[in-house]
């Protein structure tokens, strides 16, 4: 009996495993259409076209955190915590008008205050863009339902295949408006609009594709429509909805936040820093140049978040502390480790990077401050999914909260002194202070993954091992005569990712960053080993 648990539990945590291998794949392809559709937006409107577009896009960003990670993680949980698929269902039903409410209390809100939201981030011209993304709200329930349901289930084919083919009609559509704008067919506030229906046509995408699957797995759809009643609402679903989905989204999309805050905050204080109003929104695209890669170091964190949380949940369930514990802390690892080696990474391929896809090196040192964030915020994520697991939710509220606050007065001081230097340096205090916060809250036996074995010390020498390969590899590409073209820019920064990632691999293996049993659990992870030899 011990013998197939045991096999049962290390099957669960190989399945748990793949998925977040499926997860990181359709994410990282929905990152590089990400980070693909920004170059060609930059490179033809402009600095100030992409801060019109910049300037808009948390708000959709927090439309997708809510549909993509935020509520389907919520909904998981909460149906990973049932194991009859009647009382799954009659779960789902309750859930549906919270859900929908919340869609339409939001779009109400970003559509008809679209005017007030435009005149606080100080460009009333921003208007029609908000009104457009502000319809993304409205397909919210259904991408959250549909993801969450298969991702209960430990099913995450769908939501990663929905989750690309969102991703290229949205970047189809703004591909076309950039191209309308070259044509001089298009303002740059015109352009900004038109992009911004491509999240919108992108969800409707998605939602087409999810319900293919869900009857073609099951045999028939959620039905939400149907399965709606207008003002039922049961209030102790709707409280553990609000606490809970709430703080999932607010983690999920936690850098998000940061950038409304940005929005609001950045290109008006840039003007107190002595720049005129265009000299600013020129400054303020130039910073959001660091939003893309940032997102792509965060893939690998928001794919495991995405599957660790109901697995986590099932062990606690089960009262298995010890499986829950180590999990947590092999979790933790892992995420730390990767999002450092992605951090340092970015920093030091940062000028040949930036010049690659931007066409000039303009704010090197504000974008290598920035993507530190990429380390801070996976730790975070991956710090509250184990608290968000154990029902501990008052204690990552409020790092939420001072988190948010450090960064709201940091940046307003800093922006206005030190110019976008300042506002990088904002985002990374906030963050410094929510992962404090949440450290603190933390059993201390999870902590103890810090100071075991001696990770500290081995992730320290793994960094250093890598940073030297890199700033070694640039020194030879300089004496060789540097590069001159974006495209040999982009050839040299590709070299240099794959000689860094090298590097840091053979170093883990060296120095035993992780154990076997560890790195058995990632994908490839048997090939990976064969490096030792």
């Amino acid at each position: 009996m011990k013998t197939e648990s045991t096999k049962d539990n290390k099957n669960q945590m190989q399945k748990m495993m793949q998925g977040a291998f499926v997860l990181t794949v359709a994410s990282f392809i929905a990152k590089v259409l990400s980070a693909i559709y920004r170059v060609p937006l930059q490179n033809l409107v402009g600095d100030q076209g992409f801060y019109v577009y910049q300037q808009v896009y948390p708000i959709y960003g927090l439309a997708m955190t809510l549909a993509l990670s935020g509520l389907p993680q919520f909904i998981s949980k909460y149906i990973a915590e049932i194991n009859s698929i009647k009382l799954q269902k009659t779960a789902i039903q309750k859930l549906i008008p919270v859900v929908f409410y919340c869609g339409v209390i939001l779009w109400g809100v970003t559509f008809f205050g679209a005017e007030i939201i435009a005149a606080l981030m100080g460009n009333n011209l921003l208007a029609p863009l908000i009104r457009v993304v502000s319809f993304t709200f409205l397909l919210m329930p259904f991408l959250a339902f549909y993801r969450g349901n298969f991702q209960g289930q430990l099913q995450m084919v769908p939501s990663a295949v929905s989750q690309v083919a969102e991703q290229f009609v949205r970047v189809g559509v703004i591909i076309a408006a950039a191209l309308l704008f070259q044509a001089g067919f298009l303002d740059v506030y015109e352009t900004g609009t038109v992009a911004m229906s491509g999240a919108v046509a992108g969800g409707l995408g998605a939602v087409i594709l999810l319900v293919y699957y869900q009857k073609k797995i099951s045999g028939v759809s959620l039905n939400l429509l149907k399965d709606f009643h207008f003002g039922k609402v049961d209030k102790k679903l709707l409280r553990r909805f609000v606490i809970e989905g709430g703080l999932l989204s607010i983690y999920t999309g936690f850098l998000i936040l940061f950038q409304l805050i940005d929005s609001f905050v950045i290109a008006n204080e840039l003007q107190t820093f002595g720049l005129n109003t265009q000299a600013a929104q020129v400054a303020k695209g130039v910073y959001d140049r660091g939003q893309p890669m940032v997102q792509l170091g965060l893939v690998v964190a928001a794919a495991l978040s995405s599957t660790f949380l109901p697995a986590l949940t099932k062990y606690l369930v089960a009262r298995n502390e010890r499986l829950f514990q180590n999990s947590a802390k092999i979790y933790l690892r892992l995420t730390t480790s990767i999002s450092l080696a992605a951090s340092f990474g970015l920093a030091l391929v940062m000028p040949s990077l930036n010049y690659a896809l931007f066409k000039d090196q303009a704010g090197n040192d504000v974008l290598q401050v920035f993507v530190f964030s990429v380390f801070l915020m996976a730790v975070i994520q991956a710090y509250q999914a184990v608290a968000q697991s154990q029902n501990h939710f008052r204690p990552a509220l409020k790092a939420a909260v001072l988190g948010l606050v450090v960064k709201l007065g940091t940046t307003i001081i800093l922006t206005a002194s030190m110019g976008t230097l300042g506002a990088s340096l904002g985002t990374l205090l906030g963050l410094v202070a929510t992962l404090w916060r949440l450290i603190k809250a933390e059993d201390q036996k999870i902590n103890l993954f810090w100071k075991e074995r001696a990770f500290i010390k081995i992730i320290c020498k793994c960094l250093l091992v890598m940073s030297g390969a890199v700033m070694l590899f640039y020194l030879g590409v300089a004496f060789l005569g540097g590069f001159n073209t974006r495209f040999g820019a982009l050839f040299v920064t590709l070299l240099a990712v794959v000689v860094g990632g090298f590097a840091f691999l053979k170093a883990a293996i060296k120095f035993d960053l992780f154990t076997i049993r560890e790195w058995l659990l990632l994908p490839f992870g048997k090939k990976l080993l064969q490096l030792k030899k």
